[in-house]
Formats: C-alpha cells, structure tokens, sequence
C-alpha cells in the first residue's frame, strides 16, 4: 500500500488542531481542514494556533473537494458526526482510511455504516491535555493515541501505513492486541471523569486527591464495567485502579472536554456518556442509577447555560 501522503482533518477543536499542527508540521505530508461556511472562512483568515504557533492550514468545503485523502482524522462532537461523515464522498477514495479519535463507543459504526468497515480503524487518544478557546489551542501534553484492527495479534498493512504516517508526524502511538477492550475502558474513563468533572465544576486536580470526586467518578465507571462484562469484554475493578497513574500526569489545572463544554454554554456529549450507558443498562437489564442522575443534572445544565 503506499504512504500517507493526502492528510484530512474533520474537526478542528483541540484534538484536530494537535493532530493538524504535526502533520502540517512533518515534511512529505498535504493537510487540509475539512470545514464549511463562517468556520471554513474563520480558519482560512484566521489559521489555527497550537501552543503559541501559528498554522495556515487550507481549510476545503467538503464538497468542492479535488481530490481523495489517504487518510481522514474525524474529531468532532457526537452529535456533528452523521451529518458531517455524509458529506465526505468527493474525498474518499479506495485507498482512505478514517481513524476517528472521538469518544465514546458509535462514531467508527456510524463511519463504516457509509463508507465499509474496511476503510475504518478503531482509535482512542489517551493523556492529552489539549484545551481550545477560540482558534487557540494549548497543551502541556501530546498523550498517547492507540489505534488497530479490532484484535491486532499480527499487524495489518493498513494499520502499517498508519503507524509509518505518526511516527513521521512525531505522534506517540501505540497498537493494542485488544482494540475493542481499550475503546471500553476510554469509555469508562470518559464516563467517569468527563460527567463528574461537569457536575463538579472540577479540574483534574480535583480528582487527582478529592475521595469525594474519586467516589462518584468511580461509581460511574463501575457501572460501565458491568455492562463491558455483559459485552463480553474483560473489564474489572483494577481497570479503574490503573486509571490513576494515568490521572495524575494530566495537568491538575486541566479541563475535561465536557467540563469546557459546560463552562462555555456547549451542547456536551452526555448523550454518548451516561446516555449511552443507561440506554445499555436498559437494553441488558444492567441498572445504571448513578448514571441516570449525573445525566439528567447534564441535560438540566445545558438547558440553562451551565
């Protein structure tokens, strides 16, 4: 297969813009932004700034799109996804990969779901403390980002082609034997820490020596373990121990995504959290009563501005 070369960013928030910023930053790469209307226009006047620097990155209407990406990077919100993904044809091609590194469980169906499983891979960014206002985007650590097949005992050459294309961009990457157990246990973290981060109005600090933020944060993960173990995927208790060590290497000043989503009056991503746990708790009688309350107080914050 040949190199990554075409690289699309769909999502220019904090996690596009890190991922934007090193590919346009690595020789033998052509990145664009995938945007459309004032956003498109914004970012073409205005660039995007990571960590102080400056970047003008072409940003391409979808649909006026000339040629194919080698590879698409989807880092949006749950609920821009459907619409966003059908509107990508004009730049996929035989050769495309999506690696979509957005939360939770549903975005690489909803992609394969239009374009074929055998254009997507899984993903999970990991220990990235990225934080956007405006086109400015800051970070104090670039994290790891795990991406595969869904089991990866031998490398595929398209997980190959990836792998060749972060290490030219300088991006630390990692590929899981178990894809599918590493996207349910970001699930779990994101479930945890993201929903008790907004109810609390709390940094990572706050978690990294607070027993009363760690007691509901690990309650909400409890109940995601449950449900992976009804899934049959191996989650347990010490899954929520390692999370720590993780934890406290994020700045303690740090926001989660839906923290920074409440503070700025944002749709928040409940919906694929704790909505998407109790909609399974529901589904395989698993009770999820922690994660009823949290996403109900979430909803009644983004219907009053946070």
């Amino acid at each position: 297969m040949p190199d990554i070369h075409n690289v699309a960013i769909l999502g220019a928030g904090a996690m596009g813009a890190y991922f934007a910023a090193q590919f346009a930053s690595a020789p033998g790469f052509s990145t664009t932004l995938i945007a459309s209307g004032e956003r498109r226009e914004r970012l073409n006047r205005d660039g995007l700034t990571v960590n102080g620097q400056t970047y003008h990155i072409p940003a391409i209407d979808p649909a006026q799109a000339t040629t194919t990406a080698d590879l698409i990077l989807v880092a949006l919100k749950h609920h821009q996804l459907a619409d966003a993904v059908s509107q990508l044809d004009r730049l996929v091609g035989e050769q495309t990969i999506f690696l979509s590194v957005m939360n939770g469980l549903e975005s690489e169906e909803i992609i394969a779901a239009r374009y074929g499983a055998e254009k997507v891979l899984y993903a999970i960014s990991l220990g990235i403390d990225a934080v956007r206002e405006g086109n400015r985007v800051t970070y104090t650590r670039p994290g790891t980002h795990y991406f595969g097949e869904a089991r990866n005992e031998q490398i595929s050459p398209r997980v190959h082609r990836v792998q060749q294309a972060f290490d030219r961009a300088g991006i630390r990457h990692q590929t899981p034997t178990d894809m599918l157990r590493m996207l349910w246990w970001k699930f779990m973290i994101n479930v945890g820490v993201n929903q008790a981060s907004a109810v609390m109005r709390a940094p990572y600090g706050v978690f990294h020596n607070n027993p009363h933020a760690q007691a509901l944060m690990e309650a909400l993960m409890r109940e995601v373990v449950a449900l992976a173990q009804v899934a049959g995927v191996n989650l347990s208790e010490q899954d929520i121990t390692d999370w720590y060590p993780v934890l406290r290497q994020l700045s303690p000043l740090g926001k989660t995504s839906m923290l920074q989503d409440v503070e700025a009056g944002r749709k928040t991503e409940v919906e694929m959290f704790g909505g998407k746990v109790v909609a399974l708790g529901k589904a395989h009688s698993v009770p999820t009563p922690v994660n009823e309350t949290v996403v109900q107080i979430i909803r009644v914050l983004e219907e009053t501005g946070g």
